[in-house]
């Protein structure tokens, strides 16, 4: 019987100890003020937001920091959450949650949902940047966590907005 090496039986067992272990995958936020926070990649945050204007039923885009370009932009087919249009659910207070995934330098088209998922194609970062109908929409925004943590996600948040108890939502707007 040929004996073994001490190093490949080690190597064996780191092995399968690395693929034994299980991987939770992070992401660092790019929400300015949230940069600290670790978040689960796998339930989406809670942001709830105020717009100067109704909004609600316009197609949200990202600019970059200066307002001058779009950093991102939706498909024509990318406009849905849990299938349907993905429109912000209203909440008490004027407060809007978030089902598209906006940040603090989100705008809005002047393309509603029902129009823009009716579009043949996806127009070009160009044709959209003439379609932006205001460019700093958000007077208040709040990360309250992740959507994993409501039970009752629309009422959960109805009543802390009636109590005035915003305290545990991360204000970064």
């Amino acid at each position: 019987m040929q004996k073994e090496d001490p190093c490949y039986f080690l190597l064996f067992l780191s092995m399968l100890f690395f693929i034994s272990c299980t991987h939770t995958m992070t992401s660092q936020s790019s929400t300015p003020g949230l940069s600290d926070k670790v978040q689960n990649v796998s339930s989406p945050l809670c942001i709830i937001y105020k717009t100067r204007s109704d909004y609600s039923q316009n197609v949200p885009v990202a600019l970059n920091e200066k307002k001058s370009a779009l950093t991102s932009y939706p498909d024509v087919k990318d406009l849905y959450f849990k299938g349907k249009l993905a429109y912000p659910t209203q909440l008490a207070n004027g407060f809007l949650l978030d089902n598209r995934g906006i940040g603090t330098n989100v705008a809005f088209l002047d393309y509603t949902y029902e129009e823009y998922q009716k579009l043949q194609h996806t127009p070009s970062a160009d044709q959209l940047m003439k379609k932006i109908l205001d460019n700093d929409p958000i007077t208040e925004m709040y990360q309250c966590g992740s959507r994993s943590q409501f039970q009752d996600i629309e009422h959960d948040l109805n009543k802390m907005i009636q109590s005035g108890n915003l305290n545990s939502c991360k204000k970064i707007k």
